[in-house]
């Protein structure tokens, strides 16, 4: 653990100057500006509080008063964080609203029984060496405490925060509290649209006797590929969110034909293929970005890589991507799942016919990926597994 111990003496640096300080600032506001994932917000406040006052960590802590905890997903060096939002030095300023900052964290007394329940016991556990420590409370637009931010250790030759570092701790913790609070908003609204969207697919599968669990296990494995195939954890997300809406336009096919248990006819099929057109239909004059992503899902997951799937029978790299993802997701389970006409195959001629349809049906990339993420994609077919879905129901 001493490696890990904190050593002013290698790490020397100096104040910000003016001009500099408004470099960071603006900076910062951009990059913020510009971002709708929480997570992300909160790495940016840390960094830019880091950076403003020369500290050698910041963590934005944000207060969740249902649970009466505080928590943070960032702190640089440490994984994500809760705590009682009565504990340590920041739950003392967050409970009585006032900011605090001290010199040397194992020679004050003032606040000593925080310190000891907080930063000296985090020490003992990490190696770390707490010295200086500033936390400034911020709040939302309603005037309520919504967090703090906590800075560890000034890097500068005197050791010690100052009035100055004070100052513009809270010009940061004013701005972090606006940007948050419209972060919290993006995310419970975006989370709102993913339970709409998943509860609307499931809706679709289950006019076909499918289970909720088939959407979930098309969502992952989809997600797992987009991955796979090198896509960005954003945009794989957001195929994520899509997908579970790809067979919604099956709520306008007749029951007759969607749980039919023999081979369906020819007009039978055609009237099937339908569902494809009907789902894109229903989605595709949405301003939303998931609903957008959908509408692709939705009308292309049936295309073939040779250009003989439905319902325009294009081909090659003229399908989506995202459709061409969801199409090999959705096959895997439709054909590793029971069905009213039909039994479930076994994984081995599941990935025989993978292998025999590499350019044939599908896209040869996407098949790679498919078999290269496929210890993940079967630890999420067993998670998410029908009978897992029962053995949960009944407890």
């Amino acid at each position: 653990m001493e490696n890990e111990q904190f050593d002013i003496t290698s790490q020397l640096k100096r104040d910000l100057d003016p001009q500099e300080m408004l470099r960071v600032i603006f900076d910062y506001a951009a990059k913020i500006a510009n971002e709708r994932i929480l997570d992300n917000v909160l790495m940016l406040m840390a960094d830019m509080g880091r950076e403003m006052i020369v500290s050698d960590r910041c963590t934005v802590w944000l207060l969740d008063s249902n649970k009466n905890e505080l928590w943070s997903k960032v702190a640089h060096g440490l994984d994500e964080i809760r705590i009682p939002s009565t504990a340590g030095l920041v739950g003392y300023a967050v409970t009585n609203d006032k900011a605090v900052f001290i010199h040397d964290a194992y020679s004050n007394e003032e606040y000593k029984s925080y310190l000891i329940n907080g930063a000296l016991r985090t020490d003992q556990q990490t190696g770390y060496r707490t010295k200086a420590l500033l936390v400034i409370p911020f709040r939302n637009s309603q005037g309520e405490i919504m967090g703090a931010y906590q800075a560890i250790n000034k890097l500068t030759a005197s050791e010690q925060f100052s009035d100055k570092d004070m100052e513009y701790l809270t010009l940061a913790s004013s701005y972090a509290g606006k940007s948050l609070e419209s972060a919290l908003l993006t995310n419970e609204i975006e989370e709102t649209q993913k339970e709409i969207i998943f509860r609307m697919g499931e809706i679709g599968e289950s006019r076909s006797k499918e289970t909720g669990n088939h959407v979930k296990r098309v969502a992952e494995y989809s997600y797992l590929l987009a991955l796979g195939l090198g896509m960005s954890k954003e945009e794989a997300e957001l195929l994520k969110m899509a997908s579970p809406m790809h067979d919604i336009g099956k709520v306008a096919i007749p029951d007759s034909v969607l749980n039919k248990p023999g081979k369906l006819t020819d007009e039978e099929f055609k009237l099937m293929q339908n569902h494809t057109r009907i789902g894109y239909n229903l989605l595709k004059n949405s301003n939303r970005h998931i609903l957008k992503t959908a509408a692709v899902v939705a009308y292309e997951h049936h295309e073939k890589w040779n250009g003989r799937g439905y319902p325009r029978g294009i081909k090659g790299e003229d399908i989506h991507i995202y459709g061409r993802i969801t199409g090999i997701a959705d096959v895997f389970d439709a054909l590793g799942s029971e069905r009213v006409y039909k039994k479930a195959w076994e994984l081995d001629r599941i990935l025989t016919l993978f292998k025999e349809e590499r350019g044939e049906h599908f896209d040869p990339k996407v098949v790679d990926a498919f078999f290269q993420q496929l210890p993940a994609i079967l630890r999420v077919r067993d998670q998410y597994s029908d009978a897992a879905l029962e053995d949960r129901a009944e407890v």
